[in-house]
């Protein structure tokens, strides 16, 4: 009997480690922010692992923000015509690469539905008389609304009771201000989700072997520098996805390329709100500013 509590006693989780911490301490918190203390300096005596915290304190942050800290704007939404037929959007969801859709009558504030590409399967087996057929309308799914000021708490929940994975935020006028999904609110909390197409790698810059560089946008412009004795200014930014974000003027998609001084940057993986990965390929030294370019990583799946 004593082995079998002892067991037990030693696979205690972080957080029955960090419940037992809070019921022996003689001053319980008072205000969230004296809680979020209370936690942290309780992980640091329990030696809890950093990823736990970050996803308690995570939960604490979702209930005080709200949609548009999460959403995707207004103007960097892919969406699709219900007019369109099956040859007009799936170059579109080929090129973005989402899994769902929203479904406009005329434009951005009229979204009238919600398109699934799993639901999309069935034209592989139909022939080009009954794709002629294809209705969007009947296809397409309910569109959920929310308000700018939905709290991220709530509708995480929501979410849960409705199996939806997507919202569309609307402003106090009743145009889209944006969109929100399920994945953008569990990044608040755990932090980027990576999928199997995104890129793993401790380093910052990484050698191709071509004579380019995977370079992760949130490499120090400074570190940079100091690798390839460039002069990069970093006074109005300290990436080098913030340089090139101020050369393209617009957040830019996978494949755009920019020239910056006698680099070639081309974005190799972006979401909807930042880039990700860059590769960064010298001109000159037999490269030109006409050579093409040709980057293998897929893109990000967001929503």
């Amino acid at each position: 009997m004593s082995d079998d509590r002892s067991s037990s006693q030693g696979s205690k989780s972080w957080l029955d480690k960090l419940l037992g911490a809070f019921s022996n301490d003689s001053e319980e918190p008072s205000s969230v922010d004296e809680l979020k203390n209370f936690l942290r300096d309780a992980g640091t005596r329990l030696s809890l692992d950093q990823d736990g915290m970050t996803i308690i304190e995570g939960a604490f942050e979702i209930s005080s923000q709200q949609a548009r800290e999460a959403m995707i704007p207004r103007s960097q939404i892919v969406a699709i015509s219900a007019d369109q037929q099956p040859d007009d959007f799936l170059p579109i969801i080929m090129e973005s690469a989402h899994s769902r859709y929203p479904v406009v009558d005329d434009n951005l504030d009229e979204i009238i539905g919600v398109l699934l590409v799993k639901d999309l399967l069935p034209l592989i087996m139909q022939n080009a008389e009954q794709r002629a057929l294809f209705d969007m309308r009947k296809l397409m799914r309910p569109a959920m609304f929310i308000p700018e000021s939905k709290r991220l708490n709530n509708l995480l929940k929501e979410f849960r009771d409705t199996r939806n994975h997507m919202a569309i935020v609307v402003d106090e006028y009743g145009g889209t201000a944006g969109l929100v999904t399920i994945e953008d609110i569990l990044e608040q909390i755990v932090g980027d989700i990576e999928d199997e197409h995104d890129i793993e790698d401790e380093d910052d810059i990484r050698d191709l072997g071509d004579g380019s560089f995977a370079v992760k946008a949130l490499t120090p412009i400074e570190d940079f520098n100091e690798r390839f004795e460039t002069r990069f200014s970093d006074d109005e930014f300290d990436t080098v996805g913030g340089l090139v974000m101020q050369r393209f003027g617009h957040l830019p998609r996978r494949l755009e390329s920019t020239d910056l001084e006698q680099w070639r940057f081309t974005v190799m993986n972006a979401d909807n709100r930042r880039i990700r990965l860059l590769k960064a390929t010298p001109l000159g030294k037999g490269y030109t500013a006409d050579d093409s370019e040709h980057a293998s990583n897929a893109q990000d799946t967001s929503y």
